[in-house]
C-alpha cells in the first residue's frame, strides 16, 4: 500500500501540473476532439482484453499453460480491434461530427496491439505484489508522455497531435517496461481448455468492464454529440479535475485490495473487516474534499486554468459533490471481483451506464452543468448499489455501514461552514484568487486538525483512530535513531 500510495501521490501531483500547462497551451476544442477519439478507445480495449489480465490475478491454481494461452490471447485481440477501430474512423468522426478526427482515432488505434502484448505482465507482477515496480512504472510513463513529449510539442504548436503523440508514448513506455519486468510465457502451447477456464471469470469480468466503460464515456458522448466540440473540452476538464484525486485513490486501492483480497476470498470475517475500515477512511478523506473543493470552485479553476475556463466552474461544482460516491463504489467493486462475484456486479454496472447516459441526455436541455447534475445523480445510484452487493457478500447490516461513514459527514458539515464563512470574507476584500484559494484551503485544513484534536471520536470515528495511530507509529518508527551496533 505504501509503495502504491507513493505513485498515485507522485502521479496526483505531476497530473494536476501537467494538466495546468497543457489547458494553458491548448485550447478546448483540442481536449474536445482527443476526449471524442478516447471515448472509443477507452470502450473497444475492454473488447482487446476480455477479462484475461483479472482472471490471472484472481484465479487460485495458476499453472503456466495459462499463462501462455492468456498472452497469445491478449495479442491477437490486440491486433484485431486496432485494426476494427481503424476501419471505423470514418463512421466514428461521422457519429461526433468531427470530419478531422478520422486521423486521430486511426492513430489511436495502433494503442491496442501495443498493450495487448504487456496484459499478461502487468496481471502477473499483480498477482505478485511488486507494487514497488508498478509504481514506479507508471509514473516513468506519464512523465515521459505526457510531461515531456505531450508539453513539449504543446508549446511549438502541435494543438490536437500533442494529446495523441503524448497517449501513444505513454502506452509504448509501459509496455516496454511491463515486459522487461515480465518477460511473456510462449510454452506450454495455448490451448482451448485454458482459454475455456479463464474466461469462466473473465466473460463476468468483461461485461462489467463495459458497464463502467460506458458510464464513464456516456456523458462525454452526449455532451460530443449534443453540444460539441468546446462544451466537451468544458466538460472533460471539469470531470478531469473532480476524478483525478478520487481515480488515483480508487486506483491505488484496487491495484493492492484486489489481490491481497482474491488469496483471502473464503475468509468473509477478514474481507469484512477490511471492507468497513476501507470504505470508512474513503468517505473521510473524499466527502469532506469533495465540499470544500466546490466551495472553493471559482478560486480553484482560475488559478489553475484561467479565465477562458471560468464555463467548467458550475459543472465541477456539482460533479465534486459525488467524490466520495465515485471512490467507494471501487471500493465495493474490489471485493465483488476478488470473491468472484463478477455477473451481479456486471448487471450492476449496466444499470449505471444506463442512468449515466439517461442523466446526461436529460440533463444536456440545460448545457454542460445540466448534464453534471444527471451524472451526480447515477453516481449515488451506484454508490448504493455496489455497497447493497458488498452488503450481501460479507453479511454485514447497512447500521454497521452507515456507522462507518458517519464521522465523514460531521466532518464534511464542519469544513462546509468554515469554508462559506472564510470565502464570504476573501471575496468581499477582494484579496484575488489565488490568496483567497490558499486562505480558504488553510482554513479547512485547520479547522479539520483542530476539530480531529479536540474531538476525535466525533470527527475521525473508529476507523479514523485507527488510521491515526497506525501512521503515527509508522513515523515514529522511521523517525526514531538508529541504534549503532555494539552500543548500550
Amino acid at each position: 500500500m505504501a509503495w502504491v500510495a507513493w505513485g498515485s501521490g507522485a502521479m496526483a501531483v505531476l497530473k494536476v501540473g501537467v494538466l495546468v500547462v497543457l489547458t494553458r497551451l491548448l485550447s478546448p476544442a483540442d481536449f474536445g476532439v482527443v476526449t471524442a477519439a478516447l471515448v472509443v478507445v477507452d470502450f473497444s480495449l475492454n473488447f482487446s482484453q476480455l477479462g484475461l489480465g483479472p482472471a490471472l490475478v484472481q484465479r487460485s491454481a495458476l499453472e503456466p499453460r495459462h499463462i501462455s494461452t492468456a498472452f497469445f490471447a491478449s495479442t491477437a485481440l490486440g491486433l484485431l480491434v486496432g485494426a476494427i477501430v481503424w476501419l471505423a474512423a470514418p463512421l466514428i468522426a461521422h457519429f461526433f461530427r468531427m470530419e478531422h478526427l478520422v486521423p486521430v482515432v486511426r492513430v489511436l488505434a495502433l494503442t491496442f496491439p501495443i498493450a495487448g502484448v504487456a496484459i499478461v505482465s502487468d496481471s502477473l507482477l499483480s498477482r505478485q505484489l511488486r507494487f514497488r515496480l508498478i509504481a514506479n512504472r507508471g509514473l516513468f510513463a506519464y512523465t515521459l508522455g505526457y510531461g515531456i513529449v505531450g508539453i513539449g510539442l504543446a508549446s511549438r504548436g502541435w494543438g490536437v497531435w500533442a494529446l495523441v503523440s503524448a497517449q501513444l508514448t505513454q502506452t509504448v513506455a509501459r509496455t516496454a517496461i511491463l515486459l522487461w519486468a515480465a518477460p511473456p510465457q510462449f510454452r506450454p502451447r495455448p490451448d482451448w481448455r485454458s482459454f475455456q477456464e479463464l474466461m469462466d471469470y473473465g466473460v463476468g469480468q468483461s461485461i462489467g468492464r463495459i458497464g463502467v466503460i460506458l458510464a464513464n464515456q456516456a456523458d462525454n458522448l452526449v455532451v460530443g454529440r449534443w453540444l460539441g466540440a468546446v462544451a466537451l473540452g468544458l466538460y472533460g476538464r471539469a470531470y478531469q479535475l473532480m476524478s483525478l484525486p478520487t481515480a488515483l485513490l480508487g486506483d491505488m486501492l484496487d491495484r493492492v485490495l484486489f489481490p491481497t483480497m482474491s488469496q483471502v476470498q473464503h475468509d468473509q470475517r477478514r474481507l469484512a473487516s477490511a471492507y468497513l475500515q476501507g470504505s470508512g477512511l474513503i468517505a473521510l478523506m473524499t466527502l469532506p474534499t469533495g465540499v470544500v473543493a466546490a466551495l472553493l470552485a471559482p478560486e480553484l479553476v482560475a488559478v489553475a486554468f484561467g479565465p477562458r475556463w471560468a464555463g467548467l466552474v458550475p459543472p465541477f461544482q456539482v460533479l465534486a459533490l459525488g467524490m466520495m460516491f465515485r471512490t467507494s463504489s471501487r471500493m465495493s467493486d474490489s471485493l465483488s471481483r476478488a470473491t468472484g462475484k463478477v455477473y451481479r456486479r456486471a448487471w450492476r454496472q449496466a444499470a449505471y451506464a444506463g442512468l449515466v447516459f439517461l442523466g446526461a441526455l436529460i440533463g444536456q436541455q440545460w448545457g454542460v452543468t445540466g448534464v453534471a447534475i444527471g451524472v451526480l445523480c447515477a453516481l449515488c445510484a451506484n454508490y448504493l448499489s455496489m455497497a447493497h452487493l458488498s452488503m450481501t457478500v460479507i453479511d454485514l447490516p447497512w447500521t454497521r455501514y452507515a456507522q462507518a461513514q458517519l464521522p465523514a459527514v460531521r466532518l464534511a458539515i464542519l469544513l462546509a461552514a468554515v469554508t462559506v464563512g472564510v470565502s464570504a470574507v476573501t471575496r468581499r476584500l477582494e484579496v484575488g484568487a489565488l490568496p483567497g484559494l490558499l486562505i480558504g484551503a488553510a482554513a479547512a485544513a485547520g479547522a479539520a486538525l483542530l476539530a480531529a484534536w479536540l474531538f476525535p471520536k466525533v470527527v475521525l470515528g473508529e476507523n479514523g483512530i485507527r488510521m491515526r495511530d497506525i501512521l503515527r507509529t509508522f513515523v515514529m518508527t522511521r523517525l526514531r535513531p538508529v541504534r549503532v551496533r555494539g552500543s548500550a
